[in-house]
């Protein structure tokens, strides 16, 4: 057994003695974004999110490093952008995509030095042998309604986990559904399964869950989104699912503190992707990268209600969960010779004071397998930079999306030459230049490509330099496109296709 195992084990055995062992709850919502009321969104009412918020440190400049659901829970859990671990896309289905057998995920790693496992929700990751977890109800197992939408459920499963008899450390991972669309799958309970468990007819009844109904009048619309009767109403029905998720967070903390653990475990919460909005999910703007990040730690309460500028990344996560128990990274290599590293940080320096971080990055080459528009992006402070490699073709648009009201009024409007009170159009949308650097500063709309201005050379040097590292760093096969091919086994380099672009 490895040193750092046998000591956890030795820390769980204090639980009913000494000092409490040290655990974990992650908490993810599904295609959530900011209609938070910590996060200043005033028309929806989520106070076990803001309470959670009061007594933990808030993130104002967190990010996805992909805005597509696999893709994001692998680098979740693995510490590598998707492009190194393998998840280039969805999971599920036809899509089929599975990180690759060498990787090393946190739950694999927490098991080996003797923490805990458990999921509950939405997996939406594979193969199995890379993502073990000790106590699993998932769709793989379950209906994902059940275990990722009803609240009750959910709450007696996390019960039966923590009173559990075993006596070591554990880290939880809560993954709701909610606020994902589902008009494309089960389109009998709404456009966000809004109605699912709401009581009335047919639609079937969760007993802890008090449903909150918004109009379409009430909501707030991003500045990304058409303001349109349509999108409106999609997303009042988005915040009846989101006070779903709200009530069952407040059940999963009610069932952490009656269990006794509330003052010895890290509680984290964020989501995997953007919004499913036009801007948003499957997008590497900020708008579809940009995520809420709640981190509250019982032992760090002066940082509790505070809100920190300090970037952060969602592959922060997993080196910030080994911190946490004090288990260090592996190295290892997933082919060949080359080394594994994370390139992710810590965030527990953020609980004791502010830190001076302000680069982030993304990596995006698939959502369904037919949706190949590979993209890598960096932020550092205001800046953004987007590569756009498939350039030259439309932007690809995913099934529930495409089915969406708020999609369907956008083509009808198009089409029918009507105003979409969107901030461009679809053609624009759609083609895109191969560069964007964009000042989300000065335009938080997104809309204005500096790329070109000669005024702004060297920052796009500078973020270019620093993305191509980071590229090279994680072993990115798409690190030479899409105007060269990458050569790598004797010496690596990119070799030139004279392709004219």
């Amino acid at each position: 057994m490895r040193p750092w195992a046998l000591l956890l084990l030795l820390l769980g055995a204090l639980r009913s003695g000494g000092s409490p062992a040290r655990n974990v709850l992650l908490l993810l919502a599904d295609d959530g974004g900011f209609e938070i009321g910590a996060y200043n969104n005033s028309a929806i009412r989520t106070p076990n999110l803001d309470a959670l918020a009061r007594h933990g440190l808030v993130f104002q400049n967190a990010f996805t490093s992909v805005s597509s659901c696999s893709p994001s829970r692998a680098s979740i859990l693995t510490g590598l952008p998707q492009h190194q671990n393998g998840m280039y896309g969805l999971h599920q289905d036809v899509h089929h995509f599975n990180s690759f057998d060498g990787v090393r995920s946190l739950p694999l790693l927490l098991s080996h030095a003797g923490v805990r496992t458990g999921i509950i929700g939405k997996k939406h990751v594979g193969p199995g042998a890379v993502y073990p977890f000790d106590f699993a109800y998932t769709e793989e197992n379950s209906s994902v309604l059940q275990v990722g939408r009803n609240i009750t459920r959910i709450k007696a499963l996390v019960r039966r986990f923590l009173q559990s008899q075993d006596q070591r450390p554990f880290f939880l991972y809560v993954a709701f559904h909610d606020p994902h669309r589902c008009g494309h799958s089960q389109p009998q309970y709404g456009a966000f399964c809004e109605k699912f468990g709401n009581g009335e007819s047919g639609m079937g009844w969760i007993p802890d869950w008090k449903p909150q109904i918004y109009h379409p009048e009430q909501v707030q619309v991003p500045a990304f989104v058409p303001d349109t009767p349509a999108a409106r109403a999609d997303l009042a029905a988005q915040y009846t699912a989101i006070g779903r998720m709200d009530q069952g967070i407040g059940l999963v903390l009610q069932e952490l503190r009656s269990a006794g653990f509330l003052n010895s475990t890290l509680v984290i919460y964020t989501s995997d992707n953007g919004i499913p909005f036009p801007g948003g999910r499957t997008n590497l703007y900020r708008s579809g990268t940009a995520e809420p990040l709640l981190l509250s730690s019982p032992e760090h309460p002066q940082r509790w209600g505070q809100v920190s500028p300090a970037f952060a990344s969602l592959l922060d996560l997993t080196p910030t969960i080994l911190d946490w128990f004090s288990i260090p990274y592996p190295a290892y290599s997933i082919f060949g010779t080359r080394q594994v590293q994370l390139t992710g940080k810590s965030l527990l320096p953020a609980l004791e004071s502010e830190q001076p971080w302000a680069t982030a990055f993304s990596s995006q080459s698939h959502h369904e397998a037919t949706m190949y528009y590979p993209m890598r992006a960096v932020q550092h402070g205001p800046f953004r930079l987007i590569h756009n490699l498939n350039y030259k073709m439309p932007f690809p648009i995913d099934q529930d999306f495409y089915v969406s009201p708020t999609f369907q009024d956008l083509l009808n409007r198009t089409r029918a030459g009507q105003p979409t009170h969107w901030d461009r159009s679809l053609h624009q949308y759609y083609y895109r230049e191969r560069w964007e650097l964009l000042d989300c500063s000065r335009d938080p709309s997104e809309r204005q490509n500096l790329a070109p201005d000669p005024r702004y050379a060297q920052t796009f040097q500078q973020l270019r330099a620093q993305l191509l590292k980071w590229q090279w760093d994680t072993g990115d096969p798409w690190v030479c496109a899409p105007d060269a091919v990458l050569e790598e086994k004797l010496s690596p380099q990119c070799q030139p296709l004279h392709n004219e672009l």
